[in-house]
């Protein structure tokens, strides 16, 4: 199939310019004028009209627990694959199904109904798992359920890995816990990403940590010690590293927008990313729910449990994406944060970039950045052009 998206408006250079995709066996061919030529037209089996919508890079969520009344903790397939329409309705292309601390029975289970729709999505891909736990720190426990947070185990891991195979493509953890570093020395031998949160490790422990492997912060500044003069902790000794990157939580809720500029300011876009950490009340609304083994209560889009601790957030990619400009992010700084920059971390040297070569997982935004269009290697999902 050989496919025109004429007259789109990306980002080339630095600036807004008009355009057209050509886009040929899933993946982008070239980039072409607003509106092609005859000749173009002609070998073409199919010319869709942007309509001038901004055209960017598919954006990958690499943390998101449920959407849509559905919880990836809960073992079924269902459950997954509503996570995925849900991440390619609201501009995802590929996500990382991530957990939640649990009993290892329960995440087999969820490993097992993973592997079951790779491949057979009906939605955004599935670019592989992301263990948010069990091996955290109960001091900065936040919604993480401490009936099952518990020490590094590197047994433990290794059942997990018997079951999940190259699918753990990052896990989290609280690296100044007994085992903490050799299990980061266990993970980064299996070219996994790991990250740090809900830890209390000082800035020493935290340097430790990068030394030995440890490359990324899952949800930065939350779960984790504040910046303090005499005791800079976590946050500082990830700002300082330069090959350290950032998880931002951009909801207007989990950050303030003066530290989303500073982290910006230190990180730049190809340190930051923008992610969900949504629950299953992502698209749905305010209501009861249960996750992580906790009644949840959502209340004008904020989750929090009973003791008022923030449970993950309803934040969808392109709303984030939106509050990042807002806050003041440029936006091209901004897709990149949500595109490029998680498509690097994870090492997918074929998407988040629009460019020729690439695959065409690409999505159309309208001027309130709601989502017209998304195409999944090359595949409209709304079809709705």
């Amino acid at each position: 199939m050989k496919t025109i998206l004429s007259n789109i408006t990306m980002i080339q250079n630095g600036a807004l310019t008009p355009a057209s995709v050509w886009i040929e066996d899933h993946k982008i061919k070239s980039i072409l004028p607003p509106n092609p030529g005859m000749e173009d037209v002609q070998n073409a089996d199919r010319i869709l009209d942007g309509q001038h919508h901004l055209l960017i890079p598919g954006m990958i969520d690499v943390h998101i627990h449920g959407a849509k009344n559905h919880d990836m903790m809960d073992g079924t397939t269902t459950s997954i694959q509503a996570v995925s329409k849900a991440c390619a309705e609201t501009g995802c292309t590929g996500f990382l199904a991530t957990s939640v601390s649990s009993s290892l029975d329960d995440l087999l289970a969820m490993i097992r109904s993973v592997k079951k729709v790779v491949g057979r999505e009906e939605g955004a891909k599935i670019i592989g798992i992301h263990l948010e736990g069990p091996y955290l720190n109960v001091a900065r426990k936040g919604m993480q359920n401490p009936k099952y947070l518990r020490h590094p185990d590197l047994h433990e891991m290794e059942l997990i890995f018997r079951e999940a195979g190259d699918l753990i493509k990052m896990v989290t953890i609280a690296p100044e816990l007994p085992g903490g570093i050799e299990l980061i020395h266990d993970l980064t031998r299996r070219n996994v990403v790991v990250a740090i949160a809900h830890s209390d490790a000082t800035y020493e422990e935290a340097q430790l940590a990068f030394h030995e492997g440890a490359t990324h912060i899952t949800h930065c500044f939350n779960a984790m010690p504040s910046i303090h003069h005499r005791s800079p902790g976590l946050v500082t000794a990830a700002l300082e590293n330069d090959q350290v990157s950032v998880q931002a939580i951009v909801d207007g809720v989990h950050l303030h927008p003066g530290i989303i500029r500073l982290m910006h300011k230190i990180k730049g876009p190809n340190r930051m990313v923008l992610t969900t950490d949504a629950l299953q009340a992502m698209g749905v609304g305010d209501g009861e729910y249960l996750f992580g083994g906790h009644h949840v209560a959502v209340k004008d889009g904020i989750a929090r449990l009973q003791d008022g601790t923030l449970a993950s957030s309803t934040v969808t990619m392109n709303r984030s994406l939106k509050l990042s400009t807002t806050f003041g992010i440029s936006l091209e700084d901004s897709i990149m944060m949500s595109s490029t920059t998680p498509a690097s971390i994870l090492q997918l040297n074929q998407t988040g970039r629009i460019e020729a070569g690439y695959d065409a997982d690409l999505v159309l935004l309208d001027e309130n950045f709601e989502v017209v269009e998304t195409f999944i290697k090359g595949v409209p999902y709304y079809a709705s052009l």
